[in-house]
């Protein structure tokens, strides 16, 4: 952006009006400030400021006593939130216009860093703003920059890794408390509820998705969500969950029997996908693109008759979300890829996946998830 003499915009996002959720910022705006409680703050790039402190801008709503009475107190914009934060100038949001104007004055350039939408999809916040902002500045042009944070936020830092290991460990927890509700009378949400809560207990800040527990026909279900059907002896127990742990996710599949032993049909279809990912992790270094770790796993199913029960792609990247910025772009080492053959029967009412989270490293790739057996 220095280089290009371009400002850029990233926006948390406005606030749920529904309780029934925690808000989380837009996972550009978490990335780059750490800040997860400012609905509709905005984070303003100006690389051609003169002044070094006025070079990055974060702007905050004003406080409102009354209403922060119901939703919780703010601090004021002083040293001690600018320490805490790491951002030198922070200002109140009914300043925006102004700087901004300011800025795309001299700049005559803007550069756009949210993901590009869809036709069918509101305009990204950064290009809205932008867009009225030339309507009025004559000269002034727009650029893409999307891919930017996108690239960076695929290869993580050490102190990512720590945090999606240290989700990792705890869903680790939750499949071994997860295992003592696995049997026949017992029903899926039993098995949820206990996965679930292990992670609370261990210190997850919250599930990073919706678990999956299906039995039986449920298992060939990639999304199933009802979670309801008593467990069978027989069946096979898909259960796909993953912690979150400083905003950054697991995700981790295991297929179990309920009645502890497989049939050997059963025993065939798991050992062909076992057999799938351990190729495809083998396959994750550097350079690798994932259109070839896809490949390497469906090598094997294909091989043993089960390529058309292998319905979806090998897995993606993992990070603040469970599908994570892709820069489609080869394997670099810092990414953290999630591996995840399966194959599907319905008619057999047999379904097995197996998920482990990867990083790629200059070497051998990492397992994360290797303490959850399978």
């Amino acid at each position: 952006m220095r280089d290009g003499g371009a400002i850029g915009l990233v926006c948390a996002g406005s606030a749920d009006a529904s309780l029934s959720s925690a808000w989380r910022p837009a996972p550009e705006f978490e990335y780059l400030t750490g800040v997860v409680d400012e609905p509709g703050a905005m984070l303003l790039f100006d690389p051609g400021h003169s002044v070094q402190a006025r070079r990055v801008q974060l702007y905050l709503r004003p406080l409102n006593p009354e209403l922060e009475r119901w939703d919780g107190f703010r601090a004021p914009v002083a040293a001690a939130l600018k320490e805490r934060y790491g951002i030198a100038t922070i200002m109140r949001t009914t300043a925006f216009a102004r700087f901004l104007l300011e800025s795309s004055r001299r700049a005559k350039r803007c550069a756009c860093l949210h993901p590009v939408a869809a036709h069918n999809a509101p305009v990204s916040p950064d290009y809205a703003i932008f867009k009225e902002s030339a309507a009025r500045i004559p000269g002034m042009s727009i650029c893409d920059q999307s891919a930017l944070l996108g690239t960076m936020r695929a290869e993580k830092s050490a102190d990512e890794v720590a945090l999606i290991q240290r989700a990792c460990d705890i869903t680790a927890r939750g499949f071994a408390v997860a295992l003592t509700a696995i049997r026949a009378g017992r029903t899926e949400f039993d098995v949820q509820e206990a996965v679930e809560h292990a992670y609370r207990t261990s210190g997850a800040t919250s599930t990073a998705y919706r678990t999956i527990a299906g039995a039986g026909f449920n298992a060939t279900v990639l999304h199933y969500h009802a979670n309801s059907a008593p467990l069978k002896d027989g069946d096979l127990l898909v259960l796909d969950s993953g912690a979150c742990f400083g905003g950054y996710a697991a995700d981790v599949t295991r297929t179990f029997a309920v009645s502890g032993s497989f049939t050997s049909r059963q025993k065939l279809v798991y050992d062909t996908v076992r057999k799938a990912q351990a190729a495809a992790i083998r396959a994750c270094r550097p350079g690798a693109l994932m259109s070839a770790v896809d490949a390497a796993a469906r090598k094997v199913i294909v091989a043993a008759g089960f390529g058309d029960h292998f319905i979806h792609g090998i897995g993606h990247h993992l990070g603040l979300e469970v599908h994570d910025a892709d820069p489609q772009s080869p394997l670099q080492p810092g990414m953290v890829i999630t591996i995840e053959p399966g194959v599907y029967i319905p008619e057999e009412s047999l379904g097995v996946r197996i998920e482990d989270d990867i990083l790629v490293t200059k070497g051998a790739p990492r397992v994360l998830t290797k303490a959850i057996p399978k």
